[in-house]
């Protein structure tokens, strides 16, 4: 059998004298051999093609086969995930970043009592590299990148996996306008490596993630699209009243400042962001959301932090860090008793970490961009499923 090009791949169907044939980069129309069937594996060499391997038989492709559950859609989008993680590290490589690699199994995972860890043989599957990055920064390291598995106990949905890509990274004796910088820069680089531009695509939208992004407050965010003052330091109970003063419905029982916060927000202020058309970094957090970042200098009751969103998807968050000790064990204290409050699961903070403030880390501004997400915006995916190779439910 003769033909122009030299390729190999599995036959998906053969039809009227044609073998439709999944390829490395492409699905090809070929001539087929009439003792061809779906699911051979052939090639062409030199202009002639043979079968390498015959599939033993059955319907093909089924719901089952590798074929059907990877489309070519989502081929594509692995092939541009490659291409935007040498991106990334092209980036860091200029910035002069230094690439490190930290446990994935840890004794003590984060404490904010939004996170639910993955328990795994008496300790825990990281949720971030947060606390052993800054161990690294103690030590003496400046400027490092981390990407790497985290794991997270949460329900699947578009933008949720159990297990997923982060990209963390920290610049020490910098602050969080350094930070912004590295994610405006970043996004738009991954982009254009994937498609040519500083496009990012969403619901069928297209968003010009050039640098600068617009910047707004929480406090704005929250006048804006929620109707709501949120200053920071209000009791739990003031912030519940304007909340239904808002004509926002609260659950019955004992609620906590964060949960009352974040009614509101995904009431409000999420479909708000989505429904935007240009990226936004959302800043100035409240103080009582505070988690690891450092209270603002000039002693308002908000902290150094900031989310970056693009097309309503959270893409990233970042703190200017918090370098006190003994503020940090304080905070730890109020998160461990949060949680068994809500009955979540029970650790301690990381001693080593504290050991590690106290020794004195430098000051330093972090980030945690999900890389999933971000492929998600760089292709137009829908689902992050259609990102990356494999989803919790196809293992």
């Amino acid at each position: 059998m003769k033909g122009p090009q030299a390729w190999r791949g599995r036959v998906l169907s053969v039809a009227h004298g044609h073998a439709l044939v999944r390829c490395a980069e492409r699905d090809l129309s070929v001539p087929a051999d009439p003792s061809w069937r779906p699911g051979d594996l052939v090639a062409c060499e030199d202009g002639h093609a043979v079968v390498v391997r015959r599939f033993p038989g059955g319907d093909y492709p089924t719901p089952s086969h590798e074929v059907a559950r990877v489309p070519r859609a989502r081929l594509r989008n692995l092939a541009a995930r490659s291409q935007a993680a040498t991106a990334l590290r092209h980036y860091f490589a200029g910035q002069a970043f230094l690439e490190v690699e930290t446990p994935s199994w840890v004794r003590s995972p984060g404490l904010e009592v939004a996170l639910d860890p993955v328990p795994a043989d008496g300790g825990w599957l990281i949720t971030s590299p947060e606390f052993q990055m800054k161990r690294l920064l103690a030590a003496g390291f400046e400027r490092i990148f981390q990407v790497c598995r985290c794991f997270r106990n949460e329900e699947l949905g578009p933008h949720h996996q159990r297990e997923f890509t982060m990209v963390e990274w920290y610049r020490g004796w910098q602050g969080l306008d350094a930070i912004a910088e590295d994610v405006e820069l970043l996004v738009a680089q991954v982009c254009v490596a994937v498609h040519g531009a500083a496009v990012a695509r969403a619901r069928g939208r297209t968003f010009d993630v050039t640098p600068p992004w617009p910047r707004l407050s929480v406090a704005e965010v929250m006048r804006r699209f929620a109707g709501l003052e949120v200053v920071g330091d209000e009791p739990a109970e003031e912030l519940a009243q304007r909340v239904r003063a808002a004509g926002i419905s609260l659950p019955a029982g004992r609620l906590a400042w964060d949960e009352i916060f974040y009614t509101a927000f995904v009431e409000r202020v999420d479909p708000a962001l989505a429904a935007l058309d240009h990226p936004l970094l959302v800043t100035d957090w409240p103080l009582p959301l505070a988690a690891l970042a450092r209270q603002r200098q000039d002693g308002a009751p908000v902290v150094e932090r900031f989310e970056a969103y693009v097309g309503g998807i959270e893409l990233a968050n970042a703190f200017g860090e918090l370098t006190d000790a003994a503020l940090q064990a304080e905070r730890f204290a109020g998160d461990v008793a949060e949680r068994a409050a809500r009955g979540k699961a029970a650790f301690g903070p990381d001693p080593r970490l504290l050991a590690a403030l106290q020794e004195g880390l430098p000051p330093c501004a972090g980030v945690a961009l999900g890389f999933d997400r971000l492929m998600m915006l760089a292709t137009g995916a829908g689902d992050i499923r259609e990102v990356i190779a494999f989803a919790g439910d196809e293992l």
